[in-house]
């Protein structure tokens, strides 16, 4: 096993897009193949939009030439709080390894990269909405419940 981790660019919009249905798919119990169009739709808009101008960066892992996970953290502004004075904020999404390469740390290594990255963007606060499979993961990492969501203050 030789792991590489690929920041995401404009060339990788196809297999960002399929490993976003990927994502949906399994994180919603729906089948293989269960189509999602509206979501297909506009996700290839957005990686467009978003990875030319900084809102999102993504990481894609690969084993060799083989896809076998990805991250990725979206960055917005919000007013300014008390918790929050920059208002910046992040947003963790599409974590997901493949189930033969899962236990190996390859969700937590995304993980640190996308905090990192956050971090040296000033955002204080950093979200995401975990998987019953994932919450150990972010737990770990130092995330706390907010209802559905977690976020790392």
């Amino acid at each position: 096993m030789h792991l590489t981790y690929h920041l995401a660019g404009p060339s990788d919009l196809d297999l960002l897009v399929r490993t976003r249905i990927q994502v949906l798919r399994a994180a919603n119990l729906l089948p293989e193949g269960a189509p999602l169009p509206a979501v297909e739709d506009t996700t290839r808009p957005y990686y467009q939009t978003a990875l030319a101008n900084g809102d999102h960066v993504a990481y894609l892992v690969f084993d060799g030439n083989l896809w076998v996970g990805s991250g990725g953290v979206s960055f917005y502004q919000v007013m300014p709080t008390v918790r929050n004075p920059s208002g910046r904020k992040a947003y963790i999404m599409n974590m997901y390894t493949r189930p033969d390469y899962r236990c190996r740390g390859i969700a937590s290594y995304v993980l640190d990269l996308l905090v990192q990255e956050a971090r040296q963007r000033g955002v204080a606060q950093i979200g995401l909405e975990a998987t019953a499979m994932g919450r150990p993961v972010y737990e770990s990492y130092g995330f706390l419940p907010a209802g559905a969501e977690m976020e790392l203050v």
